[in-house]
């Protein structure tokens, strides 16, 4: 079965997120088309996506996004968030949130590798969603996080 995988992207990203979806695609061997729609910033994202999935007819959106270190720039993500899972009950599809925040690394490597995981793991969720509702089944309580090291779980 062939899937399409929705990328909504900003011109803002300091770092070209698509890239990193295009590789993560290649890597799954999966017969995945992509449609991409770039709009400038965070809070554009949100119709992008609604856009991705209902003009476009994607089976999935990866919103990516980077947001500013200010106080500004964590309010208007919170509200791009907002508006991504508004998305996502108004469609009934999911839309898997890539944002990395500017001060999330210590300097440019730091956050650059950040970026790389979580844009590519979160990628990787995506695949393994279109699949079934139960694909990453396995991996569930096992502290499991995209960008920086996992957690042990507590069990």
């Amino acid at each position: 079965m062939s899937y399409k995988i929705g990328i909504c992207d900003t011109m803002f990203a300091r770092v070209d997120m698509f890239k990193i979806v295009k590789r993560a695609i290649s890597d799954s061997m999966e017969p995945i088309r992509t449609e991409r729609y770039t709009v400038p910033g965070v809070k554009d994202l949100p119709i992008a996506a609604k856009k991705l999935l209902e003009e476009y007819r994607c089976d999935i959106v990866v919103a990516l996004g980077m947001p500013g270190d200010k106080p500004i720039d964590k309010q208007c993500a919170h509200e791009a968030s907002q508006g991504l899972i508004q998305t996502q009950l108004m469609t009934n599809k999911h839309i898997i949130e890539v944002f990395v925040h500017l001060d999330e690394g210590k300097d440019k490597k730091e956050l650059l590798e950040i970026t790389e995981n979580r844009t590519y793991e979160h990628t990787m969720n995506a695949i393994a969603l279109l699949k079934g509702k139960e694909t990453l089944s396995r991996k569930a309580g096992k502290g499991i996080r995209q960008g920086k090291e996992d957690m042990e779980s507590i069990e």
